[in-house]
């Protein structure tokens, strides 16, 4: 039976079909929809405080012998990135595929990484989809080469990947289960450093297995055509390039770590010119260049941003000219009516530095409100504030309020604030929780905080106020800025003027969301009745 799928929806269909015990992440554009669509389709999904608690459920039910799947957006694998190493070391029981979700472009991102550094650096075998097929498919190898080898597998999408829609054949055949049953083993599952020495040489064993694996059998496809040009790609980019060079001969990569080097030196050496097509950093190209196959690179301004048909055509051509700048959209702005504004237009009107952080409070930087002056990664705006409360001279220090939502706190806000406890500024501070009750800028999903899981059941509830006061906070205010602005402004001058710490949490439901808040909670009632 053949369906239309995105990438994301096929990634969960493979790992519902393959008898995913487990999945668990964080919500982050491009990924979110994939645990939304596994648990849709009836398998156990939820959302993790952050990547890197989702990853550790991961791994521990890996380890004890499930079959798992997590995934976060490009960003999130830094948040990861700290188990991820280590698990790298540690022999699976069961399978453990980690999709990190690149966005070439920034389509609603910070910055543009190019998470293929991970594999390389992790020494992790790597598969890049370049449709929903293919994440169908390579989601069912991933699982397959995580449990051969017991190693973690990541799976590696991009935009364009996850959300455009294609058919999809999926063979809703079940997956052989050749997972181990737990047994204690210290040696393999606890990285000490004795034991990791000996880790480490086991999995660069397997990594030279799965190598020649890649060359005999993996999921490489040839396109043959011209000997006058030859491309190597991968990914979304093979897509482009069917249109964008019909007539050349292509090696089309699935398993991009660890490359089939001789595959690629024996297609270079048959066509009388040889270019890597690649979105993001040159990878493929210096892995090629450094086993000495002659292969011609892009020139760099095509290493920015998102490749289509007509970029990989001026690639192929040496076309370096500037490139025409995009239509101008509508820029992005916060809803009509959203509880942020006022919080913002307050800010603005008291004249203050304003350490923002990620998610749709973000757009306060923008027209009309101007109003925050920095911004980083998630969790990052309480350290900021620090920094900055720390650092400049006192008029100026003074001024200085962090500002976080819901999510972002329990994302990992919680340690920045302990931070502030912990080293607090002579100058005292002020930090803003934003609470909505949902996690807005990604698709209004549930977090720690609002007491419903990702199927939006009632369980535990994280109460952002109680937390503080917990790590030791005196100064601790919860206000509705809506219907209490001019309170709100006098809170925030005060708490400005005192030398301790004040956090004002500004609670309002966010409008998208507040509908579809009380249908859980009515729901959530009549089944508790």
């Amino acid at each position: 039976m053949k369906v239309l799928l995105s990438g994301d929806e096929a990634v969960a269909a493979a790992a519902y079909d393959c008898g995913v015990e487990l999945g668990t992440g964080y919500p982050g554009t491009p990924s979110t929809e994939i645990l939304e669509e596994f648990d849709h389709l009836g398998g156990r999904a939820q959302w993790a405080p952050n990547e890197k608690v989702a990853l550790e459920v991961g791994i521990g039910a890996a380890i004890a012998g499930g079959r798992t799947i997590v995934t976060m957006k490009h960003v999130g694998l830094n948040v990861a990135a700290d188990p991820l190493f280590t698990a790298a070391y540690e022999d699976m029981n069961g399978a453990l595929v980690v999709v990190t979700a690149d966005d070439p472009g920034m389509s609603s991102s910070q910055d543009e990484q190019d998470n293929r550094r991970y594999a390389v650096a992790a020494a992790l075998p790597m598969l890049e989809p370049s449709d929903s097929q293919e994440a169908y498919d390579f989601t069912r190898i991933a699982i397959e080469i995580s449990e051969r080898w017991n190693v973690p597998v990541l799976l590696r999408l991009t935009t364009r990947v996850c959300h455009s829609k294609t058919v999809v054949n999926p063979s809703g055949a079940p997956l052989p289960k050749t997972a181990k049953a737990y047994e204690k083993d210290i040696k393999t599952h606890v990285m000490l450093p004795g034991f990791a020495r000996l880790a480490h040489k086991r999995l660069r064993e397997k990594l030279a297995q799965i190598a020649q694996w890649n060359e005999e059998s993996g999921p490489t496809r040839t396109v043959k055509g011209s000997s006058a040009l030859g491309i190597i790609t991968s990914g979304i980019s093979f897509q482009h390039v069917l249109d964008a060079a019909s007539e050349a001969s292509v090696l089309k990569l699935g398993l991009t770590h660890p490359l089939p080097i001789e595959t690629m030196r024996k297609f270079a050496a048959g066509v009388d010119r040889c270019i890597v097509v690649e979105e993001g950093d040159p990878y493929m190209v210096e892995q090629l260049r450094t086993a000495g196959v002659a292969v011609e690179d892009k020139a760099s301004i095509f290493r920015f941003g998102e490749f289509n048909v007509d970029r990989v055509r001026r690639l192929i051509a040496g076309d370096t000219t500037p490139e025409a700048p995009p239509v101008p959209g509508k820029p992005p702005a916060l809803c009509p009516g959203c509880p942020h504004r006022g919080i913002f237009e307050t800010l603005r009107d008291q004249k203050c530095i304003v350490c923002g952080d990620i998610g749709c409070y973000s757009l306060g930087t923008l027209s009309p409100f101007d109003a925050t002056d920095v911004a980083c990664c998630m969790g990052a705006s309480i350290g900021l504030g620090l920094g900055m409360r720390l650092t400049l001279p006192e008029e100026q220090a003074k001024r200085v309020v962090s500002v976080i939502g819901d999510s972002t706190f329990m994302h990992s806000g919680i340690t920045g604030l302990v931070e502030m406890v912990y080293n607090p500024p002579p100058s005292g501070h002020v930090l803003l929780i934003l609470d909505n009750g949902t996690t807005a800028m990604t698709g209004l999903q549930e977090h720690p905080g609002t007491g419903r899981t990702l199927d939006h059941s009632k369980t535990g509830k994280v109460v952002i106020e109680e937390v503080v006061r917990g790590v030791g906070v005196k100064n601790v205010h919860v206000i509705d800025v809506v219907a209490n602005k001019e309170e709100f402004g006098e809170l925030l001058k005060n708490g400005l003027e005192k030398p301790e710490l004040t956090v004002i949490v500004a609670r309002r439901e966010c409008l998208l969301a507040v509908r579809s808040i009380r249908e859980y909670e009515r729901a959530n009632e009549t089944q508790c009745n």
